[in-house]
């Protein structure tokens, strides 16, 4: 067995290497991947420009790459780009939003959300070429039906979205993270299975040529953060 492999509890393992930048350099990455995602903002205002598939391929390769319990990848990205079966998702996510908005919403979370101009109209829904719509699995089945305990799946699909939100804005589109609730229906139109729940849906396209966001502002450093010498 050579330097660059090693067995651990019976398992194969590789020598980890990767590049060790000096640290002017890492300050600069960290800087400039910084500004790069603080450009990032959640847009309701999409063009219908196509969007080539294997741009949708490569993103969701990337969020696939992220780390999850006991590395279960507790994960299913659905991509539709089907105008029937965005039609369809877009009638089913109003419904349940005329619900929230009229019923299910303090007033105070109706107020929370004014400066953010939503209401319950999701045109973009069928405007976006692209919607990815994640799946968490709460637990997996084998060959012979038997299930499995999935861990930390909402801790791992949350970062695997993390990771999708910043490959979609590093190839220079725009999402929006749509969460109707409840999300049942999604499951229903695409027709997932018994192991699968609603997590997420990212309307994914270029933004329209008049789009328009609200003026708000990230907290700053020290507010989300303590450091501790």
């Amino acid at each position: 067995m050579s330097l660059k492999e090693k067995m651990i509890n019976g398992y194969r393992h590789v020598a980890y290497t990767s590049k060790s930048p000096d640290a002017d350099e890492m300050i600069q990455k960290s800087a400039d991947f910084y500004k790069q995602l603080d450009s990032r903002r959640s847009v309701r205002h999409f063009s219908d420009r196509e969007v080539p598939e294997e741009v949708i391929r490569n993103i969701i390769k990337t969020a696939g790459t992220a780390p999850s319990g006991a590395h279960k990848q507790p994960w299913k990205f659905c991509a539709v780009s089907n105008i029937e079966l965005k039609q369809k998702i877009r009638e089913a996510a109003e419904k349940e939003e005329e619900e929230n908005y009229n019923s299910r919403m303090s007033e105070r979370w109706l107020r929370d959300l004014a400066p953010l101009g939503t209401d319950t109209n999701k045109d973009f829904l069928e405007i976006a070429p692209w919607l990815i719509v994640v799946f968490k699995q709460a637990y997996e089945v084998d060959a012979e039906g038997t299930k499995n305990n999935n861990y930390y799946v909402n801790e791992s699909v949350g970062i695997a979205c993390g990771m999708l939100i910043s490959a979609i804005h590093n190839a220079g589109l725009v999402t929006l993270t749509h969460t109707p609730s409840p999300m049942n229906f999604l499951a229903k139109l695409l027709d997932r299975p018994e192991n699968e729940r609603a997590f997420l849906l990212l309307p994914v396209g270029y933004a329209a040529k008049e789009a328009y966001v609200p003026d708000i502002h990230r907290k700053e450093l020290n507010e989300i953060c303590d450091f501790y010498k």
